[in-house]
């Protein structure tokens, strides 16, 4: 996500005449709204070009309540058509990326049982030259053996795994996940490309996948031998890896140890933002969002080929961050509605819309009264989706009768809410946009209660103490993946100071922002606003910049107690995601409790994404 730098003036963008308007479009899904007019910046294509994905995770139907992000797959199968159609046309080459994490986060995928039935079809449909695996097709046996069975062979020869390996589910065997790597030749320009595909440091996989260190893996022969390839014109290194990230770096490091000058395009992933990394002048990374609000487009110009020494050549790499909508997608191309859609795309966009109806993702289940925010407004705040949980939702939902009237303190981690809550329909899919996952409860009994405020310092203000096990392992970050990127990657200017709250911040990076109806008249709409290694130019949509609230890792909710104070010792009740990071922060906290040994289930068979809809049914009733 990015929060920005400044807004441009209006003067300034009557001069510039790489921005241009152009008619509202109608978008594919029918309940999707129509993209809004905006100023835009043209690509600039190359030798060399590339569309690229990241982190839809399941988002394959657009967004249905932001114009800005209203465009679905098969808008996107017909973009990278004509995109590549255009490309050629000009005697250059157009490849198209996608860097993993596709599997949970919307209903599309959720909602059907198995998960994940309509995704895998869906997807297939779109030519995709480089693809990987993300984090979250790995976490659990059934996703994973999803991917090998479906996803791998559905893009054979051009999924690729550079460092992961999963036991075969017929002979138990450990096997590659797919291809280490490629190589291969583009058709117009005959530029030779040794590709890679990797996956971060990630440890939290399930036992049936093994993900080996980046830095291991650089070491092996295969990986020495590929990179000793004279006959190599660019080195791609796609992944489920951030752009500013100590993976890449070594990667970089280890090709420019044996081939210095030899161009080098990374994309990357995992963080949810738009972020361009400069590695030297010929190594750069893009990372293209999340959740199909971006599509990523890079470009790389004056690229030696064949014979022609690559000593010699100074190429210029370029990068947008595409709003993803048709109004963007019809400029781009040169097309309107008529000539701008493919049949295999509107085929596509039919089959997300039945898919849809077969999952009855458009069932309003209740009706929101306001708006709430992760991060747009404080928290604490009346509009802030963590107050509510921690004011309305965990007090009347969590109560486990066998316990009786114990005093209670849950706590939950902020990033087991991904998105905002708009007002208006609450439908099937909303409860799976804002909570997608399917972890339980558990507790422990007779906590101190000062304890549990120590354990709760300890999660929110001294977050580098829990990151790694005595094992080894690394622990999951407490917040959303957006919000882990901020801390650690980009600069903050304070652009506003609430004395009873905290600081409003401009983010350098990435933040989205829904298009509210008492805004739609302004010139400048409210949205990203990139800051990244290139600049301050990168969104092809020029919006105005939205305000940035830091939240905590965890909040946590006093559920029940003795009216007459504080209680002594309480149940604590958590969710089980962070049940390694509670043992980690109990030792610092000196609580002699052992979560794995000593915790119980609490409220068998419930999650928070159950919780959540019996207190939306009961709660917020449509008039």
């Amino acid at each position: 996500m990015t929060c920005s730098p400044r807004g441009l003036s209006t003067l300034f963008l009557a001069v510039l005449p790489w921005i241009v308007s152009f008619p509202s479009a109608l978008a594919a899904q029918p309940s999707a709204p129509a993209p809004i007019s905006a100023p835009l910046r043209a690509l600039e294509f190359g030798q060399l070009n590339f569309l690229h994905t990241t982190d839809t995770h399941g988002w394959l139907a657009g967004h249905l309540e932001e114009p800005s992000y209203s465009a679905d797959w098969g808008d996107y199968v017909s973009f990278a058509t004509r995109m590549r159609e255009k490309a050629e046309a000009q005697g250059q080459d157009l490849l198209v990326i996608d860097t993993g994490d596709r599997v949970e986060g919307n209903g599309l995928y959720d909602s059907s049982e198995p998960k994940g039935i309509f995704l895998s079809e869906i997807l297939r449909h779109q030519h995709i030259d480089v693809i990987t695996s993300g984090n979250h097709e790995l976490y659990k046996q059934n996703t994973s053996e999803a991917e090998f069975l479906s996803t791998v062979p559905n893009f054979r020869g051009k999924y690729l795994a550079s460092n992961i390996d999963i036991s075969h589910p017929e002979t138990n065997e450990l096997v590659p996940l797919a291809p280490r790597f490629k190589k291969f030749t583009t058709k117009k320009q005959g530029i030779r490309i040794v590709a890679f595909g990797f996956l971060f440091d990630f440890t939290g996989n399930y036992n049936n996948t093994v993900v080996q260190p980046v830095e291991k893996t650089i070491k092996e022969d295969w990986f020495q031998e590929a990179i000793r390839d004279k006959e190599v014109d660019l080195f791609l290194v796609a992944g489920h890896v951030p752009a500013h990230s100590p993976e890449y770096w070594a990667i970089f490091e280890e090709i420019r140890r044996i081939r210095w000058d030899t161009p080098i395009q990374f994309f990357g992933g995992h963080e949810h933002i738009r972020d361009y990394a400069k590695y030297d002048s010929k190594a750069f990374a893009l990372a293209s969002g999340r959740f199909m609000e971006t599509i990523g487009f890079t470009s790389i110009d004056g690229l030696s080929t064949g014979d022609q020494s690559s000593a010699a050549s100074s190429p210029v790499f370029k990068r947008r961050y595409i709003d993803n909508n048709l109004y963007s997608f019809y400029h781009h191309t040169g097309l309107d509605e008529e000539s701008f859609p493919t049949e295999n795309g509107l085929n596509v966009s039919q089959l997300i819309t039945e898919s849809r109806s077969a999952l009855r993702l458009d069932h309003v289940h209740g009706c929101v009264p306001r708006t709430l925010w992760t991060s747009r407004v404080p928290y604490p705040n009346p509009n802030s989706v963590f107050t509510w949980l921690q004011t309305r939702v965990l007090p009347d939902s969590l109560k486990d009768e066998s316990r009786g009237e114990v005093p209670s303190v849950a706590i939950l981690n902020t990033g087991a809410m991904r998105f905002d809550i708009f007002k208006g329909e609450f439908t099937q899919d909303t409860i799976w946009t804002i909570s997608p996952f399917t972890n339980s409860f558990r507790y422990v009994k007779d906590v101190p209660y000062e304890k549990v405020q120590l354990i709760m310092e300890v999660l929110n203000k001294q977050p580098k103490v829990l990151e790694t096990l005595e094992s080894g392992s690394k622990l999951s970050p407490l917040p959303c993946p957006e919000n882990l990127a901020r801390a650690a990657y980009f600069t903050t200017e304070v652009v506003e100071e609430d004395l009873e709250t905290q600081p409003v911040y401009n983010i350098a990076g990435s933040h989205q922002a829904p298009l509210s109806v008492d805004r739609l008249d302004e010139k400048i709409l409210p949205g990203y606003t990139t800051k990244d290694d290139a600049g301050t130019d990168g969104d092809d949509t020029v919006h105005s910049p939205i305000s940035f609230y830091e939240v905590p890792n965890c909040i946590q909710a006093l559920l029940s107690a003795d009216k007459s104070g504080v209680p002594e010792t309480v149940d604590l009740i958590y969710i089980e995601f962070i049940q390694p990071h509670l043992a980690m922060a109990a030792k610092f906290a000196s609580l002699d409790v052992d979560f794995f040994k000593d915790s119980e289930v609490y409220m068998p068979s419930t999650t928070l994404t159950d919780l959540l809809l019996a207190w939306v049914k009961k709660h917020w009733k449509c008039e």
